[in-house]
């Protein structure tokens, strides 16, 4: 409990409560301690703060928080970051009042067990050690007051990075948390952050077109988080835990536009943009990222018409990326593009879902009825490099949004309502009875998949996603052997009722059609 101090003034006894300091967000730019021939010293605070992980005035929680001895607490903690061979002296003191700590990742990497030392309150523990192996990792704290089944409290995390000797320490880090607390058996207020904020008010990144982007990505949080980037691929260049990295050699790294990080996992990603506009890298989980992920949960806003502000219909682990055209660049002519009209509809309920949402794509020359429904939407089958040219018929009494998953496209054309694009020049939602022109030219073959990008919750649940093949030029889509299965959620269930191609168990028999597989290798190897 805080200190109470009593004054008398004017004949009036009053009670002065302290205020908690202040959480600053940490953007993990500036390494905590002080390093010194070969040796990091580091003098760290456990103490109850107050966070405010959106506006500065916004809505704020108290937190135990992690600070430099006489300096601000930060969320997420004090970034320690160090070359191979140092060897770091820490000390944490628990200024809480009432719970004992447990902090753990301070230990050589890679570490073959998670390690626990207590702090009792009031008193400090230090320990010394050799940094080890270099990588992306990262040290937290739990309570003993904390049942962390019900609570989530993941403020008590920080990175831990290990560098080459006489690397780079130019890319930029960032470290997922969240606060958690049910209310009662159906309300539970939550902020997920990102270096310490929640969208809209995380960090905007900047970047130029031909720019070479290098971040290391934490997930500080006990749950999951496939994190995608829009409108690119990135390499993945290591994926690693909190104990030990696995750094992929030189020219290894594999592409990715999703990659998922369990609890206490870490990745290093770098990425060329080469198109400018503003982007998003978010987890791909929808309960992450919609309104109900703020500290104060506000409800779904498409319907009330305010989707152009793109915090209307987004919170939480979001990054957005605004990137400018290099000087020179000039946008690409797009020559004769294919036409195609792709309709959303709403038809008569079905499954658990207590509505029908589909994209049904135009075949020939009749628009489909505006009653008819397609779960999984149209299997949209394209050809790679060739511009085509998508026109949205939006048919619903509510604005709608599609966002292209895993497409290199112009920026504009992403699906993010009042974001997409540049400057003042930003997608509109598709609102009810209107329609909006995707342009697409898709420069790799492939599957992808296409949904809505507004009012997530329900219009995914509802049906509104669909496959995306690309095709080699040439090549022809016999839905004899090619065979589409989409995933999807059927209704706001508990536990989630899943279908695949929109039912959870096949009314017929598939048919799969003989054929001989021949895939090419270079030099011309064939098998």
């Amino acid at each position: 409990m805080p200190r109470l101090f009593a004054a008398a003034l004017a004949g009036t006894l009053l009670w002065l409560v302290p205020s908690l300091p202040t959480v600053h967000p940490n953007d993990n730019r500036v390494p905590a301690g002080h390093l010194r021939d070969g040796v990091l010293t580091l003098r760290l605070v456990v103490a109850m703060a107050r966070w405010y992980p959106e506006a500065k005035d916004g809505p704020y929680t108290d937190v135990a928080a992690f600070s430099e001895e006489g300096h601000a607490p930060q969320v997420p903690g004090p970034l320690i970051r160090i070359p191979v061979g140092t060897t770091v002296d820490v000390s944490v003191r628990n200024a809480l009042a009432d719970s004992t700590i447990y902090w753990h990742g301070f230990t050589t990497k890679p570490a073959a067990a998670n390690d626990s030392v207590a702090v009792p309150p009031g008193e400090t523990r230090t320990v010394r050690f050799t940094a080890g192996q270099a990588g992306t990792y990262l040290y937290y704290a739990t309570l003993g007051t904390v049942n962390y089944d019900i609570r989530e409290r993941e403020q008590l995390t920080g990175a831990f990075v290990i560098d080459e000797v006489g690397a780079r320490t130019d890319d930029r880090i960032f470290v997922m948390d969240i606060w958690g607390e049910p209310t009662d058996s159906v309300t539970y207020p939550n902020a997920l952050a990102i270096n310490g904020r929640t969208w809209p008010y995380t960090e905007r990144i900047t970047a130029t077109v031909g720019d070479s982007l290098r971040w290391r990505v934490i997930n500080g949080t006990t749950r999951n988080h496939p994190m995608h980037l829009h409108g690119f691929y990135f390499r993945v260049d290591a994926h690693g835990t909190f104990l030990r990295d696995s750094v992929y050699r030189s020219g290894q790294g594999r592409l990715a536009v999703t990659e998922d990080l369990s609890v206490g996992e870490t990745m290093q990603m770098a990425w060329e943009p080469n198109r400018p506009g503003n982007w998003l890298f978010h987890c791909h989980i929808t309960f992450h990222v919609i309104p109900g992920a703020r500290l104060v949960p506000s409800p779904e806003s498409a319907h009330a018409g305010h989707a152009l502000d793109p915090r209307s219909h987004m919170a939480g682990l979001v990054l957005g990326i605004q990137v400018k055209p290099s000087r020179g660049w000039v946008e690409p002519p797009r020559l004769s593009p294919r036409q195609l009209h792709l309709f959303v509809n709403e038809g008569p309920t079905r499954h658990h879902a207590p509505r029908a949402l589909g994209f049904v794509l135009q075949r020939g020359d009749t628009p489909p009825a505006p009653d008819s429904v397609e779960i999984p939407g149209s299997v949209l089958v394209l050809t790679e490099n060739e511009p085509t040219d998508i026109t949205v018929v939006n048919r619903l009494a509510e604005a709608t949004a599609i966002h292209w998953h895993g497409i290199e496209l112009e920026s504009f054309s992403d699906g993010v309502a009042g974001w997409s694009g540049h400057d003042a020049h930003l997608a509109p939602v598709i609102a009810a009875r209107d329609s909006f022109t995707a342009r697409l030219t898709l420069p790799r073959a492939g599957t992808f998949m296409y949904h809505t990008h507004l009012d997530d919750v329900e219009q995914l649940t509802s049906g509104l996603y669909g496959a995306i093949v690309v095709l080699e030029p040439g090549r022809k889509f016999d839905p004899r052997t090619d065979h589409v299965f989409v995933v999807g959620w059927d209704g706001l269930t508990e536990p989630p009722h899943l279908v695949v191609n929109g039912d959870s168990a096949a009314s017929t028999p598939l048919s799969f059609a003989a054929m001989t597989l021949k895939r090419y290798f270079p030099g011309g190897r064939s098998v």
